[in-house]
């Protein structure tokens, strides 16, 4: 119930549920602007979270913490990924929000689709999102599907991929500089 509750307050501080995101990208390895279209009909209590965060400023230098070439980056832990924390634990954070349950669809996971990063309970997203790099069939109907990358490709093609034992991207990693809603 009180899980509920906050997430009501949380879709609640989003005015309107946005139409984008503009994720501005800084690192050694690229710089530029992903354009997003935020999909409200297909997942609209995990828009509402990005869209909240977002207009916290809680998604502003963050790093890219987990990318594998031809798959997908991962970004999103404003806990433990973030410039100037310590980097030990990156993808093991969230938010103060709370997680959200899962809202699968029939969108299928294609490249530049955008997806919530979750645990192994598919009720457990929260801040963590990823960003494909090519298609992920595997991925259909157990990961929620949030967005689609509309324009930046040649800057998402360009973000740090991970070491390939970890797939953790190691030295100073690519973040998202700012993350704003657009409407």
């Amino acid at each position: 119930m009180l899980r509920n509750s906050l997430l009501a307050l949380a879709c609640m501080a989003t005015p309107a549920l946005s139409a984008g995101l503009e994720i501005t990208v800084k690192g050694a390895h690229t710089e530029g602007v992903i354009t997003i279209d935020l999909l409200e009909d297909v997942a609209p209590n995990h828009v509402a979270q990005i869209t909240a965060l977002a207009e916290q400023g809680f998604y502003n230098g963050v790093y890219f913490h987990r990318v594998i070439d031809g798959f997908m980056a991962q970004t999103g832990d404003g806990q433990f990924a973030k410039i100037g924390s310590d980097l030990s634990r990156p993808g093991t954070g969230g938010s103060e929000l709370p997680n959200i349950d899962a809202e699968f669809s029939e969108t299928h996971f294609e490249r530049g689709v955008v997806g919530m990063a979750r645990s192994q309970s598919v009720n457990s997203a929260n801040s963590q999102f990823f960003i494909m790099f090519d298609e992920g069939p595997f991925l259909n109907g157990k990961y929620t599907v949030v967005g689609q990358v509309t324009d930046g490709f040649d800057v998402l093609d360009n973000i740090k991929r991970g070491d390939p034992s970890t797939y953790q991207v190691t030295g100073t990693p690519d973040h998202m500089e700012t993350v704003v809603v657009t409407e």
